[in-house]
């Protein structure tokens, strides 16, 4: 073979670049939103010293749905994405994929994150049958409510009762309230993610709680940042953690309110900005506990 030569025919090039932009594999964040969360889960169940198998398995498993979640999100939107200028240009509407590629791409994710999954326990198996239902159901939700912030919230959150449940084979209610903490949470920074698009959504009839909202849309997402901070207090107390856990949570709170202040004059760009300042909180608080279990 000459030196140089690309042994991938260029077809093939062009299908798996689609493959990848339809996984976002360029753009983790939201990767990173599930991550943080889970590995926070993951932490508290096992008291500061996880698994290393767990820990492989679900961040791999997180990369792995959150992909299959992209995917599955370009096929409900292959109608509707080249009327949005941010969405425009991804593979299905541009035709660099049809939708029975799209389609098997989405399964092939879906049965990788499972064979992840066997190596658990019967709880855990379980649940991931959840995971797979919210995050498949996320994308048509658009359609019939203007709440489909929530159901991605509840798939997200999707890992915090699977991460206790492969570490302790119960779910104690502790997953539950950092669950409901994860999910507030979601549903705030989604709606600074759909303000972006609000116009171009009202114009083609998809619904979002950025539309909801309306003129309470900062009202609203602050509401939920403040009772996502009240919960996660909670479970601080609950859980008899101190200064680590506080000082990542006061973190956390010094963005949210940075996050007010980017979406005041509700500008496509800042909004985004918001939404992507998301990845800090979540890497704050996850690096509170982390330390609050070392310093024990």
């Amino acid at each position: 073979m000459q030196s140089g030569t690309n042994p991938i025919p260029p077809g093939w090039q062009q299908k798996l670049q689609a493959c990848g932009q339809l996984m976002r594999v360029s753009k983790p964040i939201g990767t990173y939103l599930v991550l943080w969360p889970m590995l926070c889960s993951l932490w508290i169940a096992a008291e500061g010293i996880p698994s290393l198998d767990l820990l492989f398995i679900f961040c791999l498993g997180t990369f792995l749905m959150r992909s299959a979640g992209c995917v599955i999100n370009d096929f409900a939107d292959r109608e509707v994405d080249g009327h949005v200028k941010r969405t425009a240009q991804r593979p299905l509407p541009g035709g660099r994929i049809s939708t029975k590629e799209a389609l098997a791409l989405f399964f092939v994710l879906l049965i990788s994150a499972f064979i992840l999954v066997l190596f658990t326990n019967s709880l855990t198996i379980w649940l991931s049958f959840g995971a797979v239902l919210l995050a498949a159901s996320y994308p048509f939700m658009k359609r019939y409510t203007h709440l489909p912030q929530v159901v991605l919230g509840m798939a997200f959150a999707w890992a915090i009762p699977m991460a206790f449940s492969a570490t302790l084979d119960e779910i104690p209610t502790i997953a539950w309230l950092i669950y409901t903490a994860t999910m507030l949470w979601t549903v705030a920074y989604d709606t600074m993610y759909a303000m972006v698009d609000r116009d171009d959504d009202i114009k083609i009839g998809v619904k979002s709680t950025a539309i909801l909202f309306g003129d309470m849309d900062k009202v609203i997402i602050g509401i939920l940042q403040l009772l996502t901070l009240i919960i996660f207090i909670m479970v601080g107390l609950k859980l008899g953690l101190s200064i680590g856990f506080y000082l990542g949570l006061t973190v956390m709170a010094g963005l949210f309110v940075y996050q007010q202040y980017l979406i005041k004059d509700r500008q496509r760009e800042a909004c985004f900005s918001a939404f992507l300042n998301n990845n800090y909180a979540g890497l704050a608080l996850f690096i509170g506990i982390v330390i609050d279990y070392l310093a024990v």
